[in-house]
């Protein structure tokens, strides 16, 4: 005597096996944006920080009003655009441009033009060079950094203060370096690297720290939700359609 076994069919099972792999996918992408967007914004936020520009001395690369990003942390060269407080120089915070360390010699003339151990600098950056300041002549201290503005005829800098510690500022005094203009938009950009001083060897201006890479992986992470959930509202939604077709 023979059995026949019966099977119940499986009416549905493609569509929900469908749905929930389809499920699974966006999950997985939303997760993966999540875990983008927050990674991206933790860099920005532990290692860097607004500033606005208070005055026009560091003009035309930085202009009164712009509003910087400034990587905290992490050594300083010839070249850099550091921001900084020193109590001999008052309680603002201020920002120029490092064109000397610990040991170095730097000379400068009334137009503005420096000498650094003996070899002129030539720097592409400067506003138009004019009559009006101080000559000098300085070794600084170890520890210190001798610090100008790019608008040298416009400029309370180190060349102000020869009278303490040869106008120079200690390490511990800066804050932070200056990478990039994010406001106002229309001088939205990273700033250079300073080349100026690289004949001299180290230590010299620094390159941008993970500030491009930390903000697009932010952005992409914020769009890939976007994407994974409009993608699944879209599904949804065509599932329904089609649902209702079929009545």
């Amino acid at each position: 005597m023979s059995s026949v076994a019966e099977r119940t069919p499986r009416t549905g099972a493609g569509p929900a096996r469908r749905r929930s792999t389809a499920s699974i996918v966006q999950g997985a992408a939303i997760a993966l944006g999540f875990v983008m967007l927050v990674g991206g914004f933790a860099v920005l936020a532990l290692q860097y920080r607004p500033y606005r520009i208070p005055t026009s001395s560091m003009s035309p690369t930085l202009e009164v009003g712009d509003t910087v990003l400034a990587r905290t942390g992490g050594a300083v060269g010839r070249g850099d655009i550091v921001v900084f407080q020193d109590q001999d120089w008052g309680t603002a915070t201020l920002v120029k441009r490092v064109v000397a360390v610990g040991g170095d010699t730097v000379s400068g003339d009334a137009e503005g033009r420096i000498t650094v151990n003996g070899h002129q600098v030539s720097e592409p950056y400067l506003a138009a060079l004019g009559t009006g300041g101080t000559a000098f002549s300085v070794t600084v201290p170890e520890g210190r950094l001798f610090l100008l503005g790019d608008f040298r005829g416009n400029s309370l800098d180190s060349r102000s203060h020869l009278d303490v510690a040869f106008g120079s500022v200690p390490v511990s005094g800066v804050r932070a370096r200056v990478e990039a203009v994010i406001r106002p938009l229309s001088r939205l950009g990273l700033e250079p690297r300073a080349t100026a001083f690289d004949g001299l060897g180290g230590p010299r201006a620094h390159q941008a720290g993970p500030l491009v890479p930390a903000a697009w992986t932010s952005a992409g992470g914020a769009v890939l939700i976007v994407a994974a959930s409009a993608a699944g509202w879209a599904v949804s939604l065509t599932r329904r359609v089609r649902g209702r077709g079929k009545v």
